[in-house]
């Protein structure tokens, strides 16, 4: 039985790097770059025309950004799995990146090795953070104000969490939404994670003490 590859777009502007990370991607047998771009705009049209499952991403591009990337992303292909590579330890594009619905966020100075089981953990459904950017991701957290809750969700997780509070099904908040079970599924999985709730009762008791939703 062949091996699994995960199809994997790179988008960076600095053409010797991308170039060197194709490269190295190529020699890992669990991968297969079918694009690349020099930009976000670039990537949109890359990335609609090869369908990958895994988006490799800088956050300082000229033009569309990779924090503005990774929104509009999730907007067309919430199931895409978004791994930053970026030399950033800015806390505000570390909570940017991580608030817009990135997957992972590793260095550029990371091995090989490493990038190779990241990008596992993320092509798996998990996430990834080099060790060197815990820090400051925990640091910004925890300067984050619940003056403005309604900046941890976005419009459309918003009106899941909504429909949740009412005890709608996943069946029934796709009728009402005009979208996938799936999609569903997966905005559910991200409001249990930014609201860091174990099930969906819980995350709307948060969400309800955050002043996200009403009582009653």
């Amino acid at each position: 039985m062949s091996q699994k590859k995960y199809r994997l777009v790179v988008v960076d502007d600095h053409v010797l790097f991308r170039r060197g990370l194709v490269g190295l991607l190529a020699e890992m047998s669990e991968f297969e770059v079918v694009g690349e771009a020099s930009d976000g705009k670039e990537a949109l049209e890359v990335i609609a025309r090869t369908q990958p499952e895994i988006a490799l991403l800088d956050v300082n591009m000229p033009g569309m950004d990779g924090i503005a990337l990774v929104q509009a992303l999730r907007r067309q292909r919430s199931t895409l799995r978004i791994m930053m590579l970026t030399i950033s330890q800015e806390g505000e594009d570390l909570l940017g990146a991580v608030r817009a619905g990135a997957n992972g966020y590793i260095l550029k100075n990371t091995d090989p090795d490493s990038l190779r089981n990241a990008l596992l953990k993320v092509a798996e459904g998990q996430g990834a953070l080099s060790p060197e950017v815990v820090g400051p991701v925990l640091d910004a957290l925890s300067r984050t104000t619940v003056s403005e809750p309604a900046t941890l969700l976005s419009d459309r997780e918003l009106e899941v969490l909504g429909c949740l509070a009412e005890g709608l099904t996943t069946l029934q908040i796709a009728m009402r939404l005009f979208i996938s079970e799936n999609t569903v599924k997966t905005h559910i999985r991200h409001i249990l994670e930014k609201l860091e709730a174990s099930n969906r009762t819980e995350a709307v008791g948060k969400a309800t003490q955050l002043g996200l939703i009403r009582k009653g």
